[in-house]
């Protein structure tokens, strides 16, 4: 009887995978499924995930040469605005993405093994590795091309991207409730980040602002962002004002935020 019912609990155990695996499993598939939609489906694929910065970095190079003759860091006006913009795109790829992660796998929702947070956590994901590579690629030709007189630090650089994508993930987190059930928000949320490159230290060196607005702006976390990729290409520029604790704590809030309204919200948004 004993073996017989070892036996049984064997058998049940080994249809079943456990869970962490099935969650994993799960992401990946969705992982899957987002880069074919988001990126196969469309002409160029993942070359305009490259093009996009490459041509902001271009255009800023462009109309701010004709006025000044150097730019506020260094010699090079591609390497300045590349540190700029590189960690707003991470941010704002990773926003989006996780922000219309729901939306995007709404079919996918019914299935027992597709949790909620599933869509949120592959799309940040995809995104995340995407922002990467597009970073290694645009810095690493910018370091090959300026060599020897520019270097790239690791350190600086890698936590820039962390802070970034850990505030878009946050803020994507916060937004996904309102975009799946109002599609509005959604560009409500791209007409708010037009200013943002503004105000996030992309264009201006943070330090060249006169107080109180750059008082303010120490309020907006991709200014720490920004300040350390810019200290990560600069050796003698240090970034005083960067506080990483801030920016992972109002990540964290604004993500619990969105995770306790993604919970409220849970029975509404499947009935839709």
């Amino acid at each position: 009887m004993n073996r017989s019912v070892d036996q049984i609990s064997t058998v049940t155990l080994g249809s079943h995978p456990p869970l962490l695996s099935a969650t994993f499993r799960s992401i990946g598939a969705l992982m899957l499924r987002e880069m074919a939609t988001r990126y196969g489906r469309n002409p160029g694929g993942y070359l305009w995930a490259v093009l996009e910065p490459a041509a902001g970095i271009a255009f800023l190079c462009l109309v701010f040469q004709a006025g000044f003759r150097a730019p506020p860091l260094g010699t090079s006006f591609a390497l300045f605005y590349a540190t700029g913009i590189l960690p707003f795109f991470a941010f704002l790829t990773v926003s989006n993405a996780v922000a219309q992660a729901l939306n995007r796998s709404r079919p996918l929702l019914g299935y027992p093994r597709v949790s909620l947070l599933g869509p949120l956590v592959s799309a940040a994901c995809l995104a995340a590795l995407t922002q990467l590579i597009v970073g290694v690629i645009i810095l690493g030709a910018l370091v090959i091309s300026l060599a020897p007189m520019t270097r790239i630090d690791i350190p600086p650089l890698a936590m820039s991207y962390v802070l970034a994508m850990s505030f878009g993930l946050a803020t994507g987190v916060a937004l996904a409730v309102p975009v799946t059930a109002h599609p509005m928000w959604q560009s409500i949320w791209s007409v708010l980040t037009r200013p943002l490159v503004i105000v996030s230290g992309v264009i201006l060196l943070h330090e060249k602002l006169p107080d109180p607005w750059r008082s303010w702006l120490e309020w907006n976390p991709l200014v720490h962002a920004t300040g350390l990729a810019r200290q990560a290409a600069y050796p003698g520029y240090s970034a005083s004002y960067v506080n990483p604790g801030y920016v992972l704590a109002v990540s964290g809030c604004l993500c619990l935020f969105g995770l306790v309204l993604l919970r409220l919200m849970q029975r509404d948004l499947f009935e839709r």
